[in-house]
């Protein structure tokens, strides 16, 4: 027999904490952002005028805005691709049976603990053109020192492998959980039947750890788009050349250093509009493809 309420608005009392917060800080805000983007900020953000939807034409028709966008989707296929790719290679790896695996995966997993300020601090010291570990090692064995931040090519490259491995072990944690509930058996009768280690894992191991792989691109697309703004503070600021200027730290510049609220609110709904666009599309499309049998 299912318990009853004492009162009818008792759920409501136990709830009213978290309604409160979520519409403080979550509601609130989204709300605000939507009719901030039908504003112009005028004289450093004091005075406000409505001009519709203005400021998205504005954005769609600006040459800066959809280089951004371009970068943006560079920069989060890179992140996606290369991240789930070496993630799931380095759990293959630390699943093995071997002496010493914890600690292993202890060292694996350490990177995500730190926050993306750090760890784009860690970057910049180890790439820094003058001082950095790996120019003086390049400079030893192959007699290249390349300026890593000051370079349009490789500063994107640079900020795609610092957010990269800032993710790593968040991608590992769930992959090795994923690999650790394949069946055994099947993969042994897979065996026995004369399949080799490479059909075993596109036949058997990949589909079954399919739901974690799709889990994880959807959370690894959420975190490019949002989640690398201190990475890209720390290690360019969205140089050389608005090469690593992504519509996260756009925004903020808009925002924050030209006070141009009403685009960088319309950026924000765009953004928004974006990510939930492609999380619909990879659940129609990849989502179907994937395998949750026991």
């Amino acid at each position: 027999m299912g318990s009853r309420f004492p009162s009818k608005w008792f759920p409501w009392i136990v709830l009213l904490p978290t309604l409160i917060v979520c519409g403080l800080f979550l509601y609130y805000p989204v709300a605000q952002s939507f009719s901030w983007s039908l504003l112009r900020s005028a004289f450093m953000g004091l005075r406000s005028m409505w001009v519709g939807v203005e400021n998205y034409v504005r954005l769609f028709t600006s040459p800066d805005y959809l280089h951004s966008l371009w970068v943006t989707i560079l920069f989060a296929a890179g992140i996606v691709g290369i991240g789930l790719a070496l993630s799931l290679g380095i759990a293959l790896l630390a699943n093995r049976k071997v002496h010493g695996a914890r600690i292993y995966r202890t060292l694996l997993i350490w990177p995500y603990a730190l926050s993306p300020a750090v760890a784009g601090t860690i970057w910049l010291f180890l790439f820094n053109p003058t001082a950095g570990v790996v120019n003086y090692l390049l400079q030893r064995t192959v007699g290249i020192s390349p300026d890593w931040v000051t370079s349009k090519s490789l500063a994107i490259l640079l900020v795609i492998s610092a957010a990269v491995w800032k993710n790593l072990g968040y991608n590992i944690v769930f992959m090795l959980a994923g690999l650790q509930n394949v069946p055994g058996q099947a993969v042994e009768a897979a065996k026995i039947d004369g399949a080799g280690s490479w059909r075993c894992f596109w036949r058997i191991t990949f589909p079954l750890l399919s739901p974690t792989f799709f889990f994880l691109m959807i959370m690894n697309m959420i975190y490019a788009f949002f989640g690398t703004f201190g990475l890209i503070d720390v290690l360019t600021k969205g140089g050389p050349d608005n090469a690593t200027n992504i519509l996260i730290y756009n925004m903020y510049r808009d925002a924050f250093m030209h006070n141009k609220w009403g685009m960088a609110s319309a950026q924000s709904v765009i953004l928004f509009v974006m990510v939930v666009g492609l999380t619909v599309i990879q659940f129609r499309t990849t989502g179907k493809r994937v395998h949750y049998g026991g």
